[in-house]
């Protein structure tokens, strides 16, 4: 007799999705286990984010179901909906108030050490220190924060939050690679399922299985798996390790992040 799914499963059958009048994907099937770190890669403009929108309830399949925990997720109400589930978009949010009133939005009852932890565990403690402090005053849009300061902030967040399934839509792309890896980690550590749309390899690597997208069909398999069965997959590898210019984007300012539509 097989256990039912956990809270943090996720599963496709048959799951075909339009976007701009365009069939992208067409009677997929996947699943995510309880627990599981999923990594997304395919070239650009494949529908990456649009799987985080099916993922997520954000977006509706023209067939198939998406289920969550064994639930339709259209069939979940929105609140335990937006509990169970946290999606991360690359362009963080981040509203004027307290450095702590930001990072509790989703957890009001986290307690110091938590928040301490959480901020610890992420990788925002200096920027906290930098700040003045849990209670530094932070203003609208976060103007006197970097972007990749901001998307700690938003990652802080959502590790606070009782959130189950969390989806990672290259939230950490203003982060240099070593501070990408000490969130991924974090995340992966965390109780619950973690499925990141990767911009980089190292990230397709840090996670147990990898979906890869070429427009036709999926590819699911281990970083050493794809290499050998996808050239697709291959070629993505090879424009991924050539040389670049080093950029310090941690802290870099990129300008003011936009608020994108609430997930979690």
């Amino acid at each position: 007799m097989s256990l039912p799914p956990g809270p943090g499963a996720l599963f496709f059958r048959k799951v075909s999705v339009r976007h701009n009048d365009e069939v992208i994907r067409r009677h997929l099937d996947l699943t995510v286990t309880q627990g599981e770190h999923l990594a997304v890669v395919g070239p650009s403009g494949i529908g990456k984010p649009t799987l985080a929108y099916l993922l997520t309830g954000l977006l509706s399949p023209q067939s198939g179901v998406v289920r969550l925990g064994g639930c339709d997720i259209t069939r979940l109400g929105e609140a335990g909906l937006r509990r169970t589930l946290a999606l991360i978009p690359q362009e963080a949010y981040v509203f004027a108030g307290s450095l702590r009133e930001n990072l509790t939005y989703l957890a009001p009852s986290a307690t110091e050490r938590e928040l301490t932890e959480a901020a610890e565990a992420v990788g925002l403690h200096a920027v906290a220190e930098r700040l003045g402090g849990l209670d530094a005053r932070v203003g609208t849009g976060g103007a006197e924060l970097s972007a990749g300061e901001k998307q700690l902030i938003a990652l802080t967040r959502v590790y606070l939050s009782p959130a189950r399934v969390v989806i990672l839509d290259e939230a950490t792309s203003n982060l240099d690679p070593m501070a990408e890896a000490r969130v991924e980690t974090a995340f992966a550590r965390r109780e619950g399922t973690l499925v990141v749309i990767a911009h980089r390899i190292s990230s397709a690597r840090r996670a147990r299985r990898i979906l890869l997208l070429d427009g036709r069909s999926v590819h699911l398999g281990s970083h050493g798996e794809l290499l050998a069965a996808s050239p697709l997959y291959a070629d993505l590898v090879g424009q991924w390790e050539a040389p670049a210019p080093a950029v310090g984007r941690t802290n870099a300012d990129q300008g003011d992040s936009v608020p994108a539509v609430p997930v979690n």
